[in-house]
C-alpha cells in the first residue's frame, strides 16, 4: 500500500451477533424476558401486550439512522428541545449585556465556555510566551501553532509518500510520549480581503507616482483580490490533565510545571512537523494571536479591521483583540445550522470511502464560493498502547464470535463484513510493530453571511464533499459543538465528553 492512500481503517466496534453491539444485544434480550416469562406461564394476553411494547423498543435500539440509533436521535432531539425552550442553547456575550468581565477572561459559547488561556514562561530566542489552553469541562490542555506548508498540488508521488511516512512517524512519536491524546490539523480558506496588500501599498506608494501607474496597480489589486483565496493552517496538540498532572509534579507542579512539560512535547512535535511533514514555518501562538484567530473564526469579516488596527497602532496592546471580546456577541444553535453574530454556519462530517482516501483529495472541499468561508478539521485521536491492545483483542473476539454464529446459522458473510473482519485481524501485527492506533475523523464547515441562504451554501458544501469522493453527514442537533471543533483552533475534540 502506498503511503499516500489511506485505506487501512475499519469500524471502531464490530457487532458480534448479527451486527449488534454488546449493549444493543443486552437491551433487546432484557426487554424480551418479560413476555417470555408470561408465555411460560400460559398468560397469552399479557404476553401479547408485552411483545407489542417490546417490538418498537427493539427497533429504536437496533435501527441506525444517519450514523446514530433511533434512541440516540430521540435523546438528542429531546435535549435540543429542552435547551431551546429554556434558552440554554442561546448565548449572549457579557459585553453585549453591558457587563463585560476582565479582558483576559474568555467569554465564549457552548463547549468553549469552560476555556481558560494561560501564558507559558518566555521561551526561545524571541522570548515568546506560548498560549496554554485549558478546558475545564473535559480536563484537557491544548496548544495551537500557525503553520505554513508549500502544498502537495505540484508534488511528485515520491514526495507525497514521504509526507505520508512523516505523518505516520508524527503519530507514532506522539503515542510514544504517553502524553499526547490527539493531534488536530485545521485549514481555513476564505476569499482574500486584501488587508495586507492595502497596508503594503499605503506604505510604499510614492506621492510622485504617475496617475497611470497608480491606476494600473489599483486595477491589478482588484483583479487579484477577486481571484485569490487566503488560507490559514493550524496544528493543535491535546494533552489530558490526567497524564499531564503526573509529569508536571516531577517538574515542580503548578502552571510552570505543566508549561515545562508541554513545551518539551511541543519541541518534539515541531521536529516532525518541520522534518517529515515539510512545514516551512511553525509558530506556536501567543495569547493575543490566538484571541485574534478565535475572533476571525466567529466573524470572518472582522479580519481586515484587525489587520488595519495592528498596522496603525504598531502591534500595540490597544490594537489586540481581548479575550473578553474574542467570541460572538450572540449565538444560537438550530437543528441544521449554527448562527453566530452576522453569520450562519453548517458543519458536516466525512464518511471515509471503502476504496480509500488519496492524499490531497479534500482540496475541492476547501474551495470557497462567493462570500463564504470554508474550514476543515482532520483530527487524529491517539489510543494508548494498553487501550489499543485491549480494543484489538475485543474486536478480534467479536469477529471470531460473529464467524462462529454465522457458521452455526449457516449464514453467508457479506463482503463488507469480511472486509472489516480482515482489517481488524491485521491490526494486532501493526500494533506489535510499534504503530499507533488512531481513530481519525474529519469535519467540514461552511460559513456565510446571514443575508445569504445558508441552506444553499450547505447544499454546495455537500456537493463538493461528494465530488471529492466522500459522503457527507450533516451534524444535526450538534451544530454548535461541530462548528467550534471545525473552525476555532482551541482544541475541541469530539471524542471526549465532559469529565
Amino acid at each position: 500500500m502506498d503511503a499516500t492512500t489511506y485505506r487501512d481503517y475499519s469500524r471502531a466496534r464490530l457487532g458480534f451477533f448479527f451486527g449488534l453491539t454488546g449493549w444493543q444485544l443486552a437491551a433487546v434480550t432484557l426487554g424480551l424476558l418479560p413476555p417470555l416469562w408470561e408465555i411460560s406461564l400460559g398468560r397469552w394476553a399479557p404476553a401479547g401486550a408485552l411483545l407489542a411494547a417490546w417490538a418498537p423498543m427493539a427497533l429504536l435500539v437496533v435501527t441506525p439512522v444517519r450514523g446514530r440509533s433511533s434512541a440516540g436521535w430521540l435523546l438528542a432531539a429531546a435535549a435540543h428541545a429542552v435547551g431551546t425552550v429554556t434558552g440554554w442553547s442561546r448565548f449572549t456575550a457579557e459585553a453585549a449585556r453591558g457587563a463585560a468581565g476582565p479582558a483576559a477572561t474568555p467569554d465564549l459559547p457552548g463547549v468553549l465556555a469552560g476555556t481558560r488561556v494561560h501564558e507559558a514562561p518566555p521561551a526561545g530566542p524571541s522570548g515568546r510566551r506560548v498560549a496554554l489552553i485549558q478546558h475545564h469541562a473535559t480536563r484537557t490542555w491544548a496548544v495551537t501553532a500557525a503553520v505554513v506548508h508549500p502544498g502537495i498540488g505540484l508534488s511528485e508521488p515520491a514526495q507525497r509518500d514521504l509526507y505520508g511516512v512523516g505523518l505516520t512517524a508524527l503519530l507514532d512519536a506522539a503515542r510514544a510520549t504517553e502524553l499526547v491524546d490527539e493531534i488536530q490539523l485545521m485549514v481555513r480558506t476564505v476569499p482574500e480581503d486584501g488587508a495586507e496588500r492595502d497596508g503594503w501599498t499605503a506604505r510604499h506608494r510614492s506621492p510622485a507616482a504617475p496617475p497611470a501607474a497608480r491606476r494600473v496597480n489599483d486595477e491589478l489589486q482588484a483583479a487579484l483580490r477577486a481571484a485569490a483565496v487566503r488560507t490559514e493552517t493550524f496544528v493543535t496538540v491535546l494533552v489530558p490533565e490526567g497524564r499531564l498532572g503526573k509529569a508536571a509534579r516531577e517538574a515542580g507542579g503548578g502552571l510552570e510545571g505543566r508549561a515545562q512539560v508541554l513545551l518539551g512535547v511541543l519541541a518534539e512535535v515541531e521536529t516532525h512537523l518541520r522534518g517529515g511533514l515539510g512545514m516551512t514555518d511553525v509558530a506556536w501562538l501567543t495569547s493575543p494571536e490566538l484571541a485574534g484567530v478565535c475572533r476571525t473564526g466567529f466573524a470572518p469579516g472582522d479580519r481586515a479591521g484587525i489587520i488595519d488596527a495592528l498596522r496603525l497602532e504598531g502591534s500595540g496592546e490597544s490594537a489586540q483583540v481581548p479575550w473578553a471580546l474574542a467570541g460572538p456577541s450572540g449565538a444560537d444553535s438550530a437543528v441544521r445550522h449554527y448562527s453566530h453574530d452576522a453569520w450562519n454556519s453548517i458543519t458536516a462530517t466525512l464518511l471515509l470511502p471503502v476504496r480509500g482516501a488519496l492524499m490531497g483529495s479534500l482540496a475541492p472541499v476547501l474551495v470557497p464560493g462567493a462570500g463564504e468561508r470554508r474550514s476543515i478539521l482532520v483530527a487524529y485521536p491517539i489510543t494508548t498502547a494498553r487501550a489499543a491492545n485491549r480494543q484489538t483483542a475485543s474486536s478480534e473476539w467479536s469477529a471470531d464470535m460473529a464467524d462462529g454464529l454465522r457458521s452455526r446459522a449457516r449464514m453467508r458473510q457479506s463482503a463488507r463484513s469480511a472486509h472489516d473482519t480482515a482489517r481488524v485481524r491485521n491490526l494486532d501485527g501493526k500494533l506489535a510493530r510499534g504503530h499507533a492506533l488512531v481513530r481519525a475523523y474529519a469535519l467540514v464547515c461552511v460559513t456565510a453571511p446571514k443575508s445569504a441562504r445558508i441552506t444553499e451554501h450547505g447544499r454546495r458544501l455537500d456537493a463538493s464533499i461528494r465530488a471529492a469522493g466522500f459522503a457527507p453527514l450533516r451534524m444535526d442537533l450538534s451544530q454548535d459543538a461541530a462548528f467550534a471543533a471545525a473552525t476555532i483552533p482551541l482544541g475541541v475534540s469530539l471524542t471526549r465528553g465532559r469529565a
